[in-house]
């Protein structure tokens, strides 16, 4: 046995402990850290061959472990902006040189531009309503741009098309004469024509009301010996409400144009609509377009109802930001009304405890991890984003303390072995005296 190879031994034994000791620091520095995953030291023994009665002693080398995939604790805080995964899956950020990373740390507020940064400094990526509702990009970053929810300013969208739902009474009459017929724009309408009014919006976020109108115009009858048949068709006739006559009993005639839209909608026996309920506003004072969609009515004997939604929104500012469990951004204006902005993807690999820490609380994939596939929360396995919430680090800190006190006592162990051969090696130098 060489009294060198027993004193290189215990360096490498100090050195392992040092080498976990470093990591009990990271995690006991890093206790309060959001999104933070513990770090441990694995030890693994070095052998030197020996030979015949004597033994070499080889030493302990240290891999440092990663507990990426273990969830930290969830708590709840007063900001929408704070954002916990609970589940698998990291958000994607950027930091300032623009190249996409993965993090646990959802603790994002706004910048001066209005961007999420987290408190280490890295953006917050999403998919863009802009063009639509967004696709996910499951191989690769592209098509993701920062989430920016800044509330300056006004917005207006344009009405671009609408649903009208209700019933048509089976019952009603028809017209006497074809002249009669709202779309005729004449003084007098029949008295069974029904009357509804619904508010859209124009480019600039002004309220336009139109006036809808449905009359009965004809009934198929089945022959003999099937029961009568209550088979119709009905036309819609719409109008602008501010281009009615006023100071009559009835808005008719009405000017600028007349009718902006008339269309003509059929039914079967069973009350079901049979066309395809489609029929287009022309308003040429605003130089719009509404699709209105009237396939969800019905004709059936009951009162007349009816209730209609079109899209856009009045100029209205943006009063709040919400997150909800699907990653989607709405945005919540003044009037009660919600829009949403951004949808907030999750992404993950296959071995996420490989996966290469960076500072900053992030991390990147490596071949040991496995490729990122991107994906929406509660998709593939994903887990779930809970807004108004942060996710803890997954520091156990009773257990580091102890690590940190066998830590000690192995390296003062080790040291003694050193100092022992340190000893042994005196007492050789000294036989020459």
């Amino acid at each position: 046995m060489s009294i060198f190879g027993s004193m290189k031994t215990a360096v490498s034994g100090m050195n392992a402990q040092a080498n976990r000791l470093s990591t009990v620091s990271d995690n006991i520095a890093n206790v309060n850290t959001t999104g933070y995953k513990a770090v441990s030291t694995s030890f693994s023994s070095l052998v030197l061959p020996s030979s015949g009665g004597n033994y070499n002693s080889g030493g302990v080398q240290t891999s440092v472990r990663q507990a990426v995939s273990d969830q930290g604790d969830i708590s709840y805080t007063t900001s929408t902006t704070d954002l916990a995964i609970s589940g698998d899956g990291f958000f994607i950020v950027q930091g300032p040189d623009g190249t996409p990373v993965l993090t646990r740390a959802g603790d994002f507020t706004k910048d001066d531009e209005g961007n999420l940064v987290n408190a280490a400094g890295f953006q917050l990526m999403g998919y863009s309503y802009d063009s639509g509702s967004p696709a996910v990009v499951v191989n690769g970053f592209d098509g993701l741009v920062p989430v920016n929810v800044s509330q300056d300013g006004l917005t207006a969208i344009a009405s671009t098309s609408g649903v009208f739902k209700g019933n048509l009474d089976s019952n009603a009459k028809i017209p006497v004469a074809p002249a009669t017929l709202p779309s005729a724009n004449l003084a007098t309408t029949t008295t069974d024509t029904k009357k509804v009014s619904m508010v859209a919006y124009d480019r600039l976020g002004n309220k336009v009301m139109y006036d809808f109108y449905f009359t009965k115009q004809s009934v198929a009858t089945a022959p003999p010996p099937a029961p009568p048949a209550t088979a119709a068709t009905w036309e819609v006739a719409m109008y602008r409400n501010a281009n009615a006559a006023t100071g009559g009993t009835t808005s008719f005639p009405y000017t600028a144009g007349g009718a902006v839209g008339t269309g003509s909608l059929t039914f079967d026996a069973n009350g079901k609509m049979t066309s395809s309920g489609a029929v287009t506003i022309n308003d040429g004072v605003t130089g719009q377009s509404i699709a209105m969609d009237f396939s969800g009515l019905t004709q059936l004997g009951a009162d007349f109802s009816g209730t209609g939604t079109p899209n856009g929104q009045a100029a209205t500012p943006v009063k709040d930001v919400t997150i909800d469990g699907d990653g989607i951004v709405y945005a919540k204006y003044e009037d009660g009304s919600t829009k949403p902005l951004y949808r907030i993807p999750l992404a993950n690999v296959a071995s996420p405890d490989k996966l290469t820490l960076m500072s900053g609380n992030v991390y990147s994939a490596n071949g040991q991890s496995g490729v990122t596939v991107t994906g929406f929360p509660q998709t593939n396995g994903l887990g779930t984003i809970k807004s108004g919430a942060l996710e803890g680090s997954n520091v156990d800190l009773a257990g580091e303390l102890t690590e940190m006190i066998e830590a000690q006592r192995s390296y003062t162990a080790n040291s003694k072995v050193f100092q022992t051969g340190s000893d042994i090696m005196d007492v050789l130098v000294n036989l020459k005296r």
